[in-house]
């Protein structure tokens, strides 16, 4: 198996630089397993957004990459969570680190706008001032 970085997914969803888009094409269209750590994704999220992406554009980019051939999500339970609460207007970030925090009572942060979406989507774990 082989770990892919945000490049090579980015230019598989971009198709911006030909070259490298054909690559990344071959790469996960080929018969070898790949996978990607949850890290990534939280960087192809910012690229996408930065590229004028929609959050629904993103999510369906993503779920794309998972549901490919030969592709194996590291994390696949999280990015399903995390991508839940973003399409419901979590930051993809904040959505992720309340994800990665399944098992933990409460996430502690100063983050107004995280505490106010973590109550309204009901998150598990919710996100609290401290």
């Amino acid at each position: 198996m082989i770990s892919l970085d945000t490049n090579i997914l980015a230019r598989f969803l971009l198709n911006d630089t030909p070259t490298q888009a054909a690559a990344a094409e071959r790469l996960l269209s080929g018969t070898e397993k790949c996978a990607a750590p949850v890290t990534v994704f939280l960087e192809l999220a910012w690229v996408l957004e930065s590229c004028g992406c929609t959050r629904a554009e993103i999510a369906d980019a993503i779920r794309l990459i998972c549901g490919l051939k030969n592709f194996t999500m590291q994390d696949l339970g999280v990015l399903i969570s995390a991508l839940h609460w973003y399409e419901n207007d979590m930051d993809f970030a904040d959505s992720l680190h309340l994800a990665m925090s399944t098992g933990c009572s409460e996430f502690k942060t100063f983050d107004k706008a995280l505490v106010k979406t973590s109550k309204k989507l009901t998150t598990s774990p919710a996100a609290k001032f401290p």
